[in-house]
């Protein structure tokens, strides 16, 4: 009886937050300034003359994505990586065909489908492809590090040698196929209704195979091979190409031409967001004190980070970038204590995607770059970006736990030190 109750307490207790203790507390601050901004930039939404609800209802609303998503990320970080890598291909297929689907059975705004509605909620599929694509790549990665750095992805660009060269023919079936063509499938998919998503994708995907030890030549050459799609798209008009034509000419114009004589009414939702964080100041208008946000079409989402400097500063909005840059720092940290290829690219790649997505929506905000749609990570308002961005820090604090519980698997041929 004795040695029973003696092992009862040598038995670890079960902990439900585990991992990596600062990316907790990062999440828990952004999910309250999630509320804070939340509940005041709906004002706007709650008065409109076309609408019953009020700023309460927003809240409520806003409350039960957080709370639903937290619950979710405490149960993704229960599951070890070997899950994910299992899940990976699966969890692909299926983005993939949701995503397509949307253009045909989705709801359409602004000219873009992008949502399949669900009772009361509208899921965007196209956010759980980005974070499955990453998965699936890392799992291709991985699976090559004996020989990755042999490997071409990237096929001549004379096409008629693709079937008859016996080498076009070995690069399309090691590289081409397995590596590089699922991140084109997901960009593309996503394109038509995002192009920024498809591009942020494209960008994440580049730097995993980079620090995946993909040849650089081959990465220089998908590069060249990337904008000149890039162009055949805007010639051609394809995809959002308007869209995208008239955000680059209105950000060119903002530069170039003088803007002290346009009138207040013909202001951009770019120039109101400067015009907010200028009114911000270093301490803030106050909570709840905005004026910029009965002016603005989306402070709740799209601008999100322009509405927050106003009410609280840029002292505080500089702290709130800190967080984003913080949550990549304590990857590269898990990352170099993972060891094992699959946990870790796929920690750098989740960790990549949600501070790129953050440093777009803020330079968006401050004119750096053209408008883009992209919403600031667990802040705005959305259930889907909410949603997945949960899920994928809890992949994160997977690999972090199983870093302190050394438990990760190694499989041959995908240990990150081999050469």
């Amino acid at each position: 009886m004795a040695q029973a109750t003696t092992k009862q307490q040598e038995q670890p207790k079960r902990r439900w937050f585990t991992g990596d203790r600062v990316i907790w507390i990062i999440v828990a601050v952004l999910a309250v300034v999630s509320v804070l901004v939340v509940y005041s930039s709906t004002a706007k939404m709650a008065y409109d003359a076309h609408t019953a609800r009020t700023t309460a209802h927003f809240l409520r609303q806003q409350l039960l994505i957080l709370f639903m998503s937290l619950g979710v990320m405490v149960v993704v970080q229960r599951f070890n990586s070997r899950f994910y890598h299992a899940a990976a291909r699966w969890v692909y297929y299926i983005s993939v065909l949701l995503t397509a689907a949307v253009y045909f059975i989705g709801a359409t705004t602004n000219g873009a489908a992008r949502w399949i509605p669900l009772g009361p909620f509208q899921f965007q599929p196209s956010e759980a492809l980005k974070v499955a694509t990453l998965m699936f790549l890392s799992m291709q990665l991985a699976a090559r590090q004996t020989k990755i750095d042999k490997i071409r992805i990237v096929p001549s660009w004379r096409f008629w040698t693709w079937y008859k060269d016996r080498n076009q023919r070995r690069i399309w079936r090691e590289g081409t196929y397995p590596i590089l063509m699922p991140v084109i499938v997901a960009c593309a998919v996503i394109l038509p209704a995002h192009t920024s998503s498809a591009a942020l994708l494209f960008l994440v995907t580049w730097v995993m195979m980079l620090v995946g030890r993909v040849r650089g030549s081959e990465l220089m050459k998908l590069i060249g091979w990337a904008l000149v799609g890039f162009a055949l798209l805007m010639a051609l008009n394809l995809g959002r190409g308007e869209t995208a034509e008239g955000r680059l000419s209105t950000w060119v114009k903002l530069w170039v031409l003088p803007q002290d004589t346009k009138p207040i009414e013909d202001l951009t939702d770019t120039e109101r967001s400067m015009i907010a964080i200028h009114k911000g100041g270093l301490f803030g208008v106050g909570a709840g004190q905005s004026a910029i946000r009965v002016e603005m079409i989306h402070p709740e989402s799209d601008y999100a980070f322009a509405f927050f400097v106003e009410e609280y500063g840029i002292l505080f909005a500089l702290g709130l970038m800190m967080l984003y840059l913080w949550i990549f720092f304590r990857a590269i940290e898990i990352f170099r204590r993972c060891g094992t290829a699959f946990p870790g690219l796929l920690v750098l790649g989740l960790a990549l995607m949600i501070t790129c997505q953050a440093l777009l929506h803020i330079m968006v905000t401050v004119n750096l770059i053209p408008e883009t749609g992209q919403t600031l990570p667990l802040i705005s308002r959305g259930g889907s970006s909410t949603l997945f961005t949960a899920i994928a820090l809890g992949m994160i604090l997977s690999v972090s736990r199983q870093n302190e519980e050394h438990s990760h698997d190694r499989p041959r041929g995908e240990s990150m030190l081999e050469r």
